[in-house]
């Protein structure tokens, strides 16, 4: 039980939706009431928990779509933060991130972070919310680590570039097609 709110907390940036986050950590729980004998002891409860976590929402959830949302490469731009907010006259010893992240409030982030596709986002979460390492990630999405790493790359970059939308709507920065 110890970890029913970081659970409930990933369930909830999963399905977006309150009732549905209530329902999938119960039911995560449930599985995991049922499971327990198959827990090896001495391993990471908390990464076994999340793994059945995140196997129960693509079951449930991702099932209900047909196709999953696609996003072209070419729409993820490198450094894209940096180029349109920081540049190269950033303060010293701060990233061009953590400078332009005060500058948004806790909705607007959680807004654009909902905003990606559902497997970059779990990636995301996973990563750089729950603290997870690219091999745990691995585990429980149940894909190859190149995967997970792919996915968290072009979900950061996709994260970013959301985030420049926001910059841009509260004149924080120039808009993207106008040289800095």
């Amino acid at each position: 039980m110890a970890y029913m709110g970081s659970l409930y907390s990933a369930a909830l940036r999963m399905t977006r939706n309150a009732s549905d986050a209530e329902d999938l950590v119960q039911e995560t729980y449930l599985k995991a009431y049922r499971a327990f004998g198959s827990f090896q002891e001495g391993t990471n409860l908390k990464s076994w928990l999340y793994k059945i976590l995140t196997n129960t929402f693509i079951n449930t959830y991702r099932s209900r779509r047909r196709r999953p949302v696609e996003t072209e490469l070419n729409d993820v731009e490198e450094l894209y933060l940096y180029h349109h907010l920081g540049g190269p006259g950033a303060s010293m010893g701060r990233s061009a991130e953590d400078l332009v992240l005060e500058q948004f409030s806790e909705a607007e982030v959680k807004g654009a972070v909902e905003s990606l596709p559902e497997a970059f986002r779990l990636a995301v979460v996973l990563a750089d919310v729950e603290g997870f390492s690219y091999k745990e990630i691995a585990e429980i999405l149940d894909v190859p680590i190149g995967t997970v790493m792919s996915r968290l790359h072009r979900g950061r970059k996709t994260l970013q570039k959301a985030l420049h939308e926001y910059a841009e709507r509260r004149h924080l920065s120039a808009p993207a097609d106008v040289p800095s």
